[in-house]
């Protein structure tokens, strides 16, 4: 008998919806007009969209309990990590925007780093169908 682990189906869920959502956020943020505009492009066409959707794959294969669900997700959230942290920062510092993206950024960035460290959880190896 499997034993599952608590908060597993919710946060597979919360990916898969999350992730939908961002993709046409990251457009929006795209359009959205001249400050920092090669950027947003850059950031979204390099590390975003790549991010979202290897989310939604991951999360895919975290609903059907799959071991290479968890590494997806892993890998799609260290890309989050690595590409909101430091456009949050710049955003932060030359737009003064805390209230704005910047600051829905860096909360992008403290969410995604608890759910790295959820996924990251030994247990995750041991009580999943595989």
């Amino acid at each position: 008998m499997r034993q599952h682990l608590k908060g597993y189906w919710l946060l597979s869920w919360i990916g898969l919806f999350a992730n939908l959502v961002a993709l046409p956020l990251i457009a929006y943020v795209v359009s959205s007009g001249p400050p920092l505009y090669i950027a947003n492009i850059s950031i979204a066409i390099s590390l975003a969209w790549p991010a979202a959707i290897i989310g939604i794959v991951a999360s895919a294969g975290l609903l059907a309990e799959r071991k290479w669900g968890v590494i997806m997700s892993i890998i799609a959230l260290s890309m989050v990590i690595a590409g909101a942290l430091p456009y949050g920062v710049i955003r932060l510092i030359l737009e003064n925007d805390l209230i704005g993206i910047a600051g829905l950024c860096l909360l992008i960035v403290i969410v995604n780093t608890s759910a790295l460290i959820y996924w990251t959880l030994p247990n995750h190896r041991r009580n999943i169908r595989f």
